[in-house]
């Protein structure tokens, strides 16, 4: 199963957080991710964050990845939204 955990932090504190999870591996690893994030912004009431350069290096690195208010168009009432796969 593919889980991604997400947080919404605000002075270092979780605001809200949930896990999104996608029993189906014919979709590959980038569709999956894209498919969960559009999910934890409709649960989260977000837009969509932009895939800046430095977020996709992070997450290609450690399966994690952080977007601030440099990845939303519109601002944000948090610190960041972090997103971390937890099971592959």
């Amino acid at each position: 199963m593919f889980r991604i955990w997400a947080k919404l932090i605000k002075d270092t504190r979780v605001l809200k957080d949930t896990v999104i999870c996608n029993p189906d591996y014919n979709l590959s690893r980038t569709t999956m991710v894209f498919n969960a994030l559009e999910e934890i912004c409709y649960q989260f009431d977000l837009g969509k964050p932009m895939w800046l350069d430095a977020t996709i290096q992070e997450f290609k690195k450690h399966s994690k990845a952080r977007f601030t208010q440099d990845n939303f168009i519109e601002h944000i009432e948090f610190d960041f939204l972090e997103i971390q796969v937890i099971e592959e």
